[in-house]
């Protein structure tokens, strides 16, 4: 098992003139989890996400996660 941290970041959302509508932000806290591997961790960071920002924001979601 190795350490490795993750968060989730929500990007921006912008309207067709290039204004943003709704601001980036942080969806998911910096977590610290035992994997074995980084596409655990992956699998793991994702089942961390919250409902309300599954349906129809997905595209918008990016995981990251990193060794520790």
């Amino acid at each position: 098992m190795r350490l490795y941290e993750y968060a989730v970041i929500l990007n921006e959302k912008r309207d067709k003139e290039g204004e943003i509508t709704d601001p980036a932000r942080i969806v998911v806290d910096p977590t610290t989890i035992l994997a074995t591997d980084e596409a655990q961790a992956q699998l793991l960071a994702g089942r961390a996400i919250p409902d309300e920002y599954v349906d129809g924001k997905l595209d918008r979601l990016v995981v990251v996660v990193r060794p520790f």
